[in-house]
């Protein structure tokens, strides 16, 4: 990804008018959203389960494999042999909980061929679809 101009105008609404001697920076988004590149990737959203945490179909996950996956982080999980995003829930029990009330949490039983894939860091989202 190649880096950008990071204006020092803040703006609240719409576009600044460009100043060349406004720029601060060249941004590279790499740097703010990725800490581990090695065991960083993307995946695309499918369904609707997540949508109450902000987490639409068609959106772009940043995914961390590095990141130990905590107690209310937002998961990918392999939950046997399929992929799903949820909130982890670390606590008698583990639980796959998703941001949808048409959906219902998952608790992970013994029998389960379960895995935490990795911890999803950022969302991307296309303003205007």
């Amino acid at each position: 990804m190649s880096k950008l101009p990071v204006y020092l105008t803040r703006v609240r609404a719409g576009f600044p008018t460009p100043n060349e001697g406004e720029i601060d920076e060249k941004l590279d988004l790499n740097e703010h959203l990725i800490e581990h590149p090695a065991a960083t990737f993307f995946v695309r959203v499918e369904g609707s389960s997540m949508k109450d945490a902000g987490i639409f179909e068609g959106d772009l996950l940043i995914v961390d494999r590095a990141k130990e996956a905590k107690d209310g982080d937002v998961v990918l999980a392999i939950l046997d042999g399929e992929f799903t995003v949820k909130r982890l829930s670390k606590g008698e029990k583990i639980i796959l909980e998703p941001a949808n009330s048409s959906f219902n949490p998952i608790e992970i039983s013994e029998e389960m061929d379960f895995q935490v894939w990795g911890v999803v860091t950022y969302t991307v989202r296309k303003c205007m679809r």
